[in-house]
This record gives structure tokens, C-alpha cells and sequence, in this order.
């Protein structure tokens, strides 16, 4: 198995200590609590408290600034010191912010990830069980009675959707000036956004090229928001919908304009290797010879740093219990082999965007 080098490291060779792996084992034991203590830690802002207190706080200064019971500040804080979010002086009794409380406090990714996790996946969780077995995402129906979580989107609760699109914005988003330079090096006229859910990479490509059309490819419940999300935005005028369920293996891709690239960011991790083989044979029929196809996912075994990783090969079981039951986070390779399964070429593979995006390059083969 091909690995980043620093997932080659902590991947392929047990360093752990035993006292540090019962350690471990007993955090996954306790995993959900942790996770729910914490996250009230936050929402309280006991963690904002400690953070900005030079000296630090007593029980009863957290429970006063907190509004919370002094029982509730002790147990909140007593887990969170074992957790390792706070530290304790003896002498004083005062409680202060470690590194793992700033960084659940303050990292982008870290807020993203906890506010998915609770809001969409959280009693879900329960059924990935049922979902590894099946096939299907059993966890959905904590949300609502839909074949996959995406015919749902537009229908979700406002905190949940709310969730949910923070999680998906904040890592493509990030990713899109780094992925602008090179999709327009090529100077396209015409864009075919497979996916584009509610337009925003459509949105930047308008702006950025004032000559540019694209099209959107998305279930009609999306093309909905897509125009409700664009409308008044610059260049909406040039942003087009074309509403179709992309795992009808009979729907095919529109083809009456000429596209000089097809785009498809962070879309294929939502369907199984078959669907993926099906949906780009679909694409290449749509493509001409001076046609490029974009691949930006988040592939795990690429990544920079290990906690990326962390993050994707879990989001996988997102996918599992919740989404549609069969796909994943993917592993390049895997990816690589889907592409050549339908036909395709991969011309280059761009590493290091934004938040651990790669961009691979693919176009029709050679004569």
C-alpha cells in the first residue's frame, strides 16, 4: 500500500508503549463521553474562560462565569483533566487550557468536524452495524426516510443542514484559489460541474473569468438551492442547471456544448467503485479530445499529516452509516484504477491544495 510519508511512518511500524496503547484503549472505550464532555467544554465557554485567564479558575469561578451548577463544573472539569483539555494547578486549584483544549477551541477543522459529528452523524453512529452489513446507510433514519442523505439536503433540519454544509464547504473552499489557477490555465469557455451542489465553485469560476459558462449536474432538489444560492451573485447569468440522478446508469450527461473541462470536486467519494467506473464513462462520452477531466478529492493516504488521515478514513464510515451506505474516503490508487476502468487517461496528479486536496488530471486517451 502506497503511503505519504508521514503516514508511512505512524502506519506500518507499532512504536506505541504499552502503558500508552491500555491508554488508548480505554479512551476508545470511553470515546463517546469524551466527545460529549468536550464538546460541552465548549459550548459553555469554559474553554474561552481558561484561555483567556492568566492565572486560571477555580471550580466555583467556572461554575458562576458559566452559569452552570458548581457539580456540573467539577465533573466537566475533572473528566476534561483526565481527557487532557485542562491542567490543574495543586497549589492554587486553578484550572488552565492545554494545547489539545486550544486546539478543539480554535482549530477550523477540529469546530467543522465536532459540530458534524454531533449535529448529523451522532445518533446515527448507532446503526453502522446494521450499515456495514447491509449495504445501506441505516444511520439515515435518525434524520429522515430517504434512499441516500442527498435527496434529503434540502429538507434536513436548519441545524443540521447548517452542519453539514459547514463540513463540506470548509474543506473545498479552501482548496478552490489553488484549483482556480490551474483548471483556468487551460482557458476554458465551457464547464461542466458534476455535483456542483450549491454552485459556490460555479460562483468563483464566473468570477474569475468573465467569458467562462458552466453548467451544474446535480438531482434537481439541488439545481433548487443552487439557483436560491446564486441568484444576484456576479456571473449568475452564466451559471446553468441541468438537474439529473447521476446513479441513473441511463441518464446521460448533457452534451450540447462543447466542454472544455469537466469538474467533479469532492463528488466521487460519494458513490461505490461501480458507480464511480459508471459515472466517468459517462463523463468521457461527454468529453472531446481537448477535454480535461478534474478530480478533487481528499485522498487519505496523500495526506501531509497523520490527523488528516484520521479525519478521512473516519469520514469513510460517514459514508457507511449515513450517506448511501457503500463509499468511502478513497485511496488514490483505488481512484487511479476507476479512471482506467472507464476509459480514461490520468495525465497528472496535483498534490498539497488547500486542506489536503489532490486534483487529478484525466483526459480521453491518445490516438
Amino acid at each position: 500500500m502506497n503511503l505519504s510519508p508521514a503516514l508511512e511512518k505512524e502506519y506500518t511500524v507499532d512504536r506505541m508503549s504499552a502503558r500508552k496503547a491500555q491508554r488508548l484503549a480505554e479512551y476508545i472505550a470511553f470515546g463517546p463521553v469524551i466527545f460529549e464532555a468536550s464538546r460541552l467544554m465548549v459550548k459553555y465557554g469554559i474553554l474561552d474562560m481558561l484561555r483567556d485567564s492568566a492565572e486560571g479558575l477555580t471550580i466555583d469561578e467556572v461554575a458562576s462565569q458559566a452559569s452552570i451548577s458548581r457539580y456540573a463544573a467539577k465533573v466537566l472539569l475533572e473528566a476534561s483533566l483526565s481527557i487532557g483539555t485542562v491542567i490543574v494547578n495543586k497549589d492554587t486549584d486553578r484550572f488552565s487550557i492545554t494545547k489539545v483544549g486550544w486546539f478543539l477551541l480554535t482549530d477550523a477543522a477540529t469546530r467543522v468536524n465536532m459540530d458534524f459529528n454531533h449535529d448529523v452523524n451522532y445518533m446515527g453512529w448507532f446503526e453502522l452495524d446494521e450499515a456495514l452489513k447491509t449495504g445501506r446507510p441505516a444511520g439515515l433514519r435518525h434524520l429522515g426516510d430517504w434512499p441516500t442523505i442527498y435527496e434529503g439536503l434540502s429538507s434536513l433540519p436548519e441545524d443540521v443542514q447548517k452542519s453539514w454544509f459547514g463540513f463540506d464547504h470548509f474543506y473545498s473552499d479552501n482548496s478552490f484559489d489553488e484549483a482556480l489557477a490551474l483548471v483556468f490555465a487551460l482557458h476554458p469557455r465551457n464547464i461542466l460541474d458534476v455535483g456542483g451542489n450549491t454552485g459556490r465553485w460555479a460562483c468563483r469560476c464566473v468570477a474569475h473569468d468573465h467569458d467562462v459558462e458552466v453548467t451544474i449536474v446535480d438531482l434537481p432538489q439541488q439545481i433548487g438551492l443552487m439557483k436560491e444560492a446564486t441568484a444576484g451573485r456576479e456571473g449568475a447569468e452564466r451559471i446553468h442547471g441541468y438537474g439529473m440522478d447521476l446513479l441513473d446508469a441511463s441518464a446521460a450527461f448533457p452534451v450540447h456544448r462543447r466542454w472544455d473541462v469537466v469538474w467533479m470536486s469532492q463528488f466521487l467519494d460519494c458513490f461505490s467503485e461501480e458507480e464511480i467506473v459508471g459515472i466517468l464513462r459517462r463523463a468521457a462520452k461527454a468529453m472531446c479530445a481537448g477535454s480535461r477531466l478534474y478530480i478533487m478529492e481528499t485522498f487519505w493516504d496523500r495526506q501531509r499529516f497523520e490527523p488528516a488521515a484520521l479525519c478521512l478514513t473516519l469520514t469513510s464510515l460517514y459514508f457507511t452509516a449515513l450517506a448511501n451506505g457503500n463509499s468511502k474516503m478513497y485511496h488514490s490508487d483505488d481512484m487511479a484504477r476507476l479512471v482506467r476502468d472507464a476509459g480514461l487517461e490520468i495525465e497528472a496528479v496535483h498534490d498539497g491544495l488547500g486542506h489536503g486536496h489532490s486534483i487529478m488530471v484525466c483526459r480521453l486517451p491518445q490516438e
